[in-house]
């Protein structure tokens, strides 16, 4: 293979100056190691590499790939190679939710407990994460299309002690709609969760999506409508798949989300 190399002036025994060549350092890319891309000189923390790219974060959350190659980057003010770093001893395989794999296991056939979720992005993403969990465990997630007929629906499923029904929603604070719709329906057999973000897109950290921050979106206005105006991502169907297609693991998850639906899975399981 050939590796880049230096050239740094040195002195000979007759007093003439000659150009040595210097092997550039290669050095491992583990998470969290800042280096600069020497041809735009964009520096970052490593948060995630792989066989051709690493993936740089700055000191404000933007986000940029670049391919590995040779003397590529700059490390300590230095040229490098970045390199794929040892890989630790073989461990558990753990699923996007963080739990530990179960290989070979075929889904189990689905309990009567169910979990309702607001709307279709809100079940694609709980199953972009907790999916491996949930066909484990035999818990089926259906979306409701909206949080008007939460009674009904509640109703319609019939929970008991073998039919345990888990309920996520979005925007449950104090004072709410939605925290007032969950307090009537809620029993031995019904638990309610949520988030307190107006949208389950929120729960997606922002940086995960290459932004600072979710912007504001007036009140009355739609708010993936607004999102998406605001960010320049087309129609709200551009954006879901812009969102859920950045989301990997639940490291990118906002941790009341994450809470909200590990607290339904316990329920519905136990």
């Amino acid at each position: 293979m050939t590796r880049a190399h230096d050239y740094r002036g040195a002195f000979g025994a007759d007093g003439t100056r000659h150009r040595v060549r210097r092997p550039i350092p290669e050095v491992p890319a583990e998470p969290g190691l800042v280096v600069e891309d020497a041809a735009s000189g964009f520096c970052g923390s490593i948060v995630a590499v792989d066989s051709r790219a690493v993936t740089l974060e700055d000191r404000h959350g933007g986000r940029r790939v670049f391919p590995l190659q040779p003397a590529a980057f700059l490390h300590e003010g230095a040229p490098a190679t970045l390199v794929l770093p040892a890989r630790a001893p073989a461990g558990p395989a753990r699923s996007a939710s963080g739990s530990v794999k179960v290989v070979g296991h075929t889904a189990r056939t689905a309990r009567a407990a169910r979990i309702l979720v607001e709307g279709l992005h809100d079940a694609e993403l709980v199953e972009r994460v907790w999916g491996h969990d949930l066909r484990v465990e035999g818990v089926v997630v259906e979306p409701m299309h909206g949080m008007d007929d939460l009674a009904a629906a509640v109703a319609e499923f019939g929970p008991g002690p073998e039919r345990k029904l888990g309920i996520l929603v979005d925007h449950l604070v104090e004072g709410s709609k939605e925290t007032r719709a969950a307090a009537a329906v809620a029993g031995p057999h019904v638990l309610v969760t949520g988030h307190p973000y107006v949208d389950v897109w929120q729960a997606v950290k922002p940086t995960v999506v290459g932004i600072r921050a979710w912007p504001q979106v007036p009140r009355g206005t739609d708010w993936k409508t607004g999102v998406c105006a605001e960010l320049r991502w087309g129609e709200p169907a551009d954006g879901a798949r812009r969102v859920l297609g950045a989301v990997r693991s639940f490291r990118d998850l906002e941790t009341p989300l994450i809470g909200a639906v590990e607290q339904l899975i316990d329920f519905v399981t136990n």
